[in-house]
């Protein structure tokens, strides 16, 4: 399994919000360049990086953090946030990022999508799931939807999503660890896909028992998980992760 550690920009710096909060941001980093370059320094392979700006307004905001991130860190990024049009996607791209990551547009942008899909292929275009009570959250997780996870799945797996990314909000920077059937029932409903988990990683036993279930159920789609707030917050290092993902 794929660990990433998260750099998430807003206001130009590397914030990690509580719950989706956008007024319970805290900032652990005031150069999200210096936060993704130590993580790489500690042994990331691979980062995950979000413009929570671009996500709220719904336009990119951060590139230029994105640019230079990819610049300074010869690891594979991914990246999202405000990625709403074709244009929006072919920019993020061109900064470097390796894979994009659609979220509000994939359910409100009936033909981006397709069109991502059909230019940059599955492998670089994945789709965001970011669910609040088992619902569908949009526009920076600012907005609900009535459209529930598992509906969602199989919504986007008949418009040619093969790549996804589920975050649970409600777990989000809480540090309290994942539900084990939730992982378990997420897995199985990319199909053939495949799918990164975020939210609620707080130590290494929880990122071991991840690991473990993938193995003991066979959940060969569950291809890895994303940390923020339990590394920076210190619990374990890049190190010390990726092993507990590869025992």
């Amino acid at each position: 399994m794929n660990l990433y550690p998260a750099v998430d920009i807003l206001g130009g710096k590397a914030v990690r919000l509580v719950r989706g909060d956008y007024e319970q941001s805290r900032v652990y980093e005031q150069d999200p360049v210096a936060a993704a370059r130590g993580w790489v320094m500690d042994g990331a392979e691979r980062l995950h990086v979000v413009d929570l700006d671009g996500a709220r307004r719904g336009e990119p905001v951060n590139v230029e953090h994105v640019r230079a991130i990819t610049s300074a860190c010869e690891v594979p990024v991914q990246y999202g946030g405000g990625l709403r049009t074709v244009e929006a996607v072919a920019q993020a791209l061109d900064a470097g990022a390796e894979r994009v990551i659609l979220g509000t547009a994939a359910f409100e942008e009936h033909d981006l999508l397709e069109r991502a899909l059909g230019e940059y292929g599955p492998e670089r275009v994945l789709v965001g799931v970011d669910v609040r009570g088992g619902l569908v959250a949009t526009h920076g997780w600012t907005q609900m939807t009535e459209v529930r996870a598992r509906e969602a799945f199989a919504y986007l797996l008949t418009r040619g999503a093969r790549s996804f990314v589920f975050t649970n909000i409600d777990h989000d920077g809480m540090l309290d660890g994942p539900n084990a059937e939730e992982v378990e029932w997420v897995a199985g409903a990319v199909g053939e896909g495949g799918v990164i988990l975020s939210g609620g990683i707080g130590s290494l036993e929880d990122l071991r028992g991840v690991a473990s279930l993938r193995r003991e159920r066979g959940l060969d789609h569950l291809d890895g998980v994303i940390v923020g707030t339990a590394l920076y917050e210190r619990r374990f290092t890049v190190a010390e992760a990726n092993e507990a993902l590869s025992a």
